[in-house]
């Protein structure tokens, strides 16, 4: 299965979801990427892109503002696969509540 996580930069939660549950799932792929191009550009972070989502089984994003971004560019595509996971932006890379929270939220 392929599982793709989406926030804004990709440095802090989708980054953070993608390194832990790759390690912790050995038998699915996981990629994270960001819904902010400026931001992107400017980190160096994974820009999401149409091929990105076509190649994901399940889509998880952080944020219902990822989900809206996501419809508006691709006219609903990719909605059925898309789960909100309800994560604000408060939290740092690998943070503990930060994967307290992936483990309650993200089903695999």
């Amino acid at each position: 299965m392929n599982i793709l996580f989406v926030c804004s930069a990709n440095k802090q939660r989708s980054k953070t979801a993608e390194d832990y549950f790759s390690e912790k799932y050995l038998e699915h792929a996981f990629y994270s990427v960001g819904t902010n191009a400026k931001i992107c550009r400017k980190e160096g972070t994974n820009l999401v892109s149409e091929i990105d989502l076509d190649w994901a089984d399940i889509i998880y994003v952080m944020e219902e503002k990822h989900r809206k971004i996501i419809n508006q560019h691709t006219s609903n595509t990719y909605n059925s696969k898309i789960t909100v996971l309800h994560i604000p932006d408060i939290y740092n890379y690998y943070q503990k509540e930060l994967l307290e929270l992936f483990e309650t939220k993200v089903l695999i």
